[in-house]
C-alpha cells in the first residue's frame, strides 16, 4: 500500500481492487465501532455502484458493528425507472447491503409512484433530521461525486436534495460499468444529494477502483479544488480518504 496526502485529503492506493475493498472496510468498520461507543446511532449514507463491490462485500462478512444502531441511506436514484429494475441504486443497494445486516432503519429515495420534488422534499427533511456522520462513496468517470456532474455540482448548493439532469458522460459510464447495455436505456435524469450534503458529513471513505477512474483521480488531485472536477472538493474534507487500485491510482506521483 502506498499512501500520500493532497491538501486535508488522505491516499491509499493498494494493489488489486479487492485488496483496496478489505482495507477500506477495515478501516471503517474500526471507525464504526469507535463512534458507537460514544453515540447512540449513526446514519450513514451509501453509494450504490459496481466500484463499492469489494468494499460492501467485507462491510457485510465483518463483525463488530451493531447495525442494528445504524440508519441507512443511499445519495442519488434514477428517475423514471420501473421499481423492480436492476439498475436502480435502491435496488442495488438492498441486494449488496441492505438486506444483509439488520439496520435501524433502512430509508430509499422513491422515484416512482412519487412527484420527484416531493421526494427531494420528503428526503431532505430525513437528513435534516438524521445528521450524515459517514459517507461511503465513489467517483465518476467524470469526475462527479453521487449524481453532481461538472455542470450541476455547485459547493455552495443551496440544496439538500435535488433533480438533475445527467451528463453523456455520466450515462456513458453506466454503460462501461454494464449496468445497461445501451446509452438510450439509461435515465436522463436523477434524484441527487447535494455536494454540501455529502461534505457535511463528519467522516468520508471514498473507494475508486479501475482504470476508467485514473483520470478521474488525477483531476480530483492534481487539478484545481473546482466544480469542474466535483470530487476534487474533497480534499477540503475534515477527515476524508481515498482509496485506489494501481489501475485508478496510476497517475499518482510516487
Amino acid at each position: 500500500m502506498k499512501e500520500y496526502k493532497k491538501d486535508k485529503l488522505q491516499v491509499k492506493v493498494f494493489e488489486n481492487r479487492i485488496e483496496m475493498g478489505q482495507q477500506a472496510a477495515i478501516e471503517a468498520i474500526d471507525y464504526l465501532i469507535e463512534q458507537l461507543n460514544d453515540k447512540e446511532e449513526l446514519n450513514i449514507i451509501f453509494a450504490a455502484a459496481p466500484s463499492q463491490n469489494e468494499f460492501l462485500a467485507a462491510l457485510v462478512s465483518s463483525t463488530g458493528v451493531e447495525w442494528d444502531r445504524v440508519n441507512a441511506f443511499h445519495m442519488d436514484e434514477y428517475i423514471g425507472l420501473n421499481t423492480d429494475a436492476v439498475q436502480g441504486f435502491g435496488n442495488f443497494l438492498k441486494s449488496a447491503i441492505f438486506s444483509k445486516l439488520p439496520f435501524k432503519t433502512v430509508n430509499y429515495i422513491q422515484s416512482k409512484n412519487i412527484d420527484s420534488e416531493t421526494q427531494c422534499f420528503e428526503y431532505s427533511k430525513l437528513l435534516t433530521k438524521h445528521h450524515v456522520d459517514v459517507v461511503f462513496m465513489g467517483i465518476g468517470e467524470n469526475g462527479h461525486i453521487a449524481f453532481n456532474d461538472p455542470h450541476v455540482a455547485f459547493f455552495n448548493d443551496t440544496e439538500i436534495v435535488k433533480i438533475v439532469e445527467l451528463d453523456k458522460a455520466c450515462r456513458l459510464q453506466q454503460v462501461n460499468d454494464d449496468c445497461f447495455e445501451y446509452l438510450w436505456e439509461v435515465p436522463t435524469h436523477a434524484i441527487t444529494l447535494t455536494i454540501p450534503t455529502l461534505m457535511s458529513a463528519i467522516r468520508i471513505f471514498c473507494m475508486v477502483p479501475g482504470k476508467l477512474k485514473a483520470k478521474a483521480v488525477k483531476a480530483t488531485i492534481y487539478g484545481e479544488v473546482d466544480e469542474s472536477c466535483p470530487a476534487s472538493i474533497l480534499r477540503m474534507h475534515n477527515n476524508a480518504t481515498l482509496y485506489c487500485d494501481n489501475d485508478s491510482g496510476i497517475f499518482i506521483d510516487n
